[in-house]
């Protein structure tokens, strides 16, 4: 070999020297968990819960960006470079409703993100008032299918979980409910509680202490199985609308093109974040369901959940705000 070809097969070893020192050296700086939610809300808390807990060797941090059904802090996770060092926490809402119901175009959700981590996932509860006279799911599709129209149920608006499970309700049992939003679920508690507002597909958080107390009555939970914040309460499947499924769940993503490795590394951190005892009985005591999926596995979860909600918005004609 002569000397000019060492000095080429040199470099070429230096080079790949580097891009491996490169691979194994993230993060470089500190992590932000970016959240389209203002501070204080659900979101955010298990944002932060999650973020104390994550060590790779740098701060994870958390960067409030609310606005526009969390399409403001969507694109801007999008367009960060893919290294890793910028994730955006989602949820149904955020990644599989919203931006089709904004036909949002500064960002594609199904090809601008690489999957991270599920953290977990938390079954609504179907809650009546003490005036309505249904005891079970059946009599209110019942009471619902003899006056169609007549009864009003709660949400947080158009696109919130709550309302596309009355949506996905309606869909599946060829009823009409008319959507009453409120800014929060604890007022439209108060509004059902107070016999104002029929029902209420309410996150378990925010409905089963009502519910214990006898002041709501909880007819079924949404998740596929039984829970054990509420094994009493069949699910929405078995008490009348087979197939019928949808939970409150959140997760982790990063802009399309974050490396393998990097993904790996941060899913693993992610969970190991989760086996964290305070993390696991707060996020338990909220209704999750923690995860242990790999980015694949939540990856194809995204997708399903894409298909799944572009169905019910287009065969429900829901349209956005």
């Amino acid at each position: 070999m002569n000397k000019l070809s060492k000095t080429g097969a040199a470099l070429l070893l230096a080079l790949a020297a580097g891009a491996a020192c490169a691979q194994t050296a993230f993060p470089t700086k500190p992590i932000r968990i970016v959240v389209g939610s203002p501070p204080g809300g659900g979101n955010d808390v298990v944002a932060r819960l999650v973020a104390q807990k994550m060590n790779p060797g740098q701060p994870v941090v958390v960067e409030n960006r609310p606005g526009a059904a969390s399409m403001i802090s969507a694109e801007l996770v999008a367009k960060s470079p893919p290294d890793g060092h910028t994730l955006l926490l989602v949820s149904q809402s955020v990644l599989t409703v919203s931006p089709i119901l904004t036909h949002v175009t500064g960002f594609d959700p199904m090809k601008d993100f690489t999957a991270v981590a599920l953290l977990g996932s938390a079954p609504l509860v179907l809650v009546v008032g003490p005036t309505v006279p249904a005891n079970s799911v059946k009599e209110l599709i019942a009471l619902a299918k003899a006056k169609p129209g007549a009864l009003d149920f709660g949400s947080g608006g158009i696109g919130t979980t709550p309302y596309m499970a009355a949506s996905l309700m309606m869909l599946m049992t060829g009823t009409r409910l008319t959507s009453v939003p409120f800014q929060g679920e604890q007022a439209a508690m108060t509004e059902i509680i107070g016999g104002r507002i029929p029902l209420m597909f309410g996150n378990a958080a925010a409905a089963m202490p009502y519910v214990k107390s006898g002041r709501l009555r909880g007819l079924a939970v949404t998740s596929s199985a039984r829970t054990i914040f509420a094994p009493e309460l069949p699910t929405v499947a078995e008490a009348g609308i087979p197939g019928f499924e949808i939970a409150t769940w959140l997760g982790l993503v990063a802009p399309s093109g974050t490396p393998k490795d990097v993904v790996t590394k941060l899913n693993a951190e992610a969970l190991r974040s989760l086996d964290s005892p305070e993390v696991k009985d707060k996020l338990t005591a909220q209704g999750f369901a923690i995860s242990r999926e790999t980015p694949e596995q939540f990856g194809r979860f995204i997708l399903a959940e894409h298909a799944k909600w572009s169905r019910v918005i287009k065969d429900a004609n829901i349209k956005g705000e």
